[in-house]
């Protein structure tokens, strides 16, 4: 007789995993840097912002770590009031989400956004409560790479890294998967790339919500 296997716990990414929030979160640099009189650069380059930590993103732009502090802090104080809303559910995620829940899997977010603004966005989804539970950075900093979020989240959840997959758009998603020793699949529809989620090792790549079901079924 066989003995059926738990479904594994899925950790997703936010930010160009479930939602599309590149207008709130460029408009939150560009409004940042505004405040630090320091000039805004192209859209394009703004885009690159996404997925890293703010720290992470702002520390080459100033000298000071006060400055990169201040940056941060104008950050958080139009994401407050206007960013965190400004995204756009995939579409197809709502119906996996849904599918992988029915399915059996135990689902949870590892997100470099801070927590707060995290659990805020989730919060309001319709699909939000299918997600036990939100990892995200802390406000101080302390944790705030991906390796360091995926870890916190296993000990959280009181899993092993076999237990689990990594699901996300950027390089950090998979290399912080790669650095537990992690299952990971990169997404194509987010902010990130074939190329990039390739060269960062990405064990799988799909290219719609819909695929994930099948793929982590097989």
């Amino acid at each position: 007789m066989s003995v059926a296997t738990a479904a594994p716990t899925l950790f997703f990414d936010l930010d160009g995993t479930l939602i599309d929030s590149a207008v709130g979160i460029t408009r939150c640099v560009a409004h940042a840097l505004t405040q630090m009189q320091h000039p805004v650069p192209p859209q394009a380059e703004l885009r690159r912002w996404i997925g890293p930590s703010l720290r992470t993103s702002f520390g080459p732009l100033f000298a000071q770590p006060e400055q990169v502090e201040r940056a941060v802090e104008h950050y958080r104080e139009r994401f407050e009031t206007h960013g965190w809303a400004e995204h756009e559910v995939y579409a197809g995620i709502e119906r996996t989400v849904e599918s992988l829940h029915a399915a059996g899997h135990r689902l949870a977010i590892v997100t470099a956004k801070n927590e707060p603004h995290a659990r805020k966005i989730i919060d309001h989804l319709p699909f939000g409560h299918r997600f036990e539970d939100v990892i995200g950075s802390t406000l101080d900093g302390r944790l705030s790479d991906k390796p360091e979020l995926i870890a916190e989240a296993l000990q959280r959840l009181s899993l092993t890294a076999q237990d689990c997959w990594m699901i996300g758009d950027r390089r950090m998603d998979i290399e912080g998967a790669r650095h537990h020793g992690m299952r990971n699949i990169g997404v194509l529809w987010g902010f990130g790339g074939e190329e990039e989620l390739r060269r960062a090792g990405a064990q799988r790549l799909v290219d719609a919500p819909e695929q994930l079901p099948a793929l982590l079924a097989a």
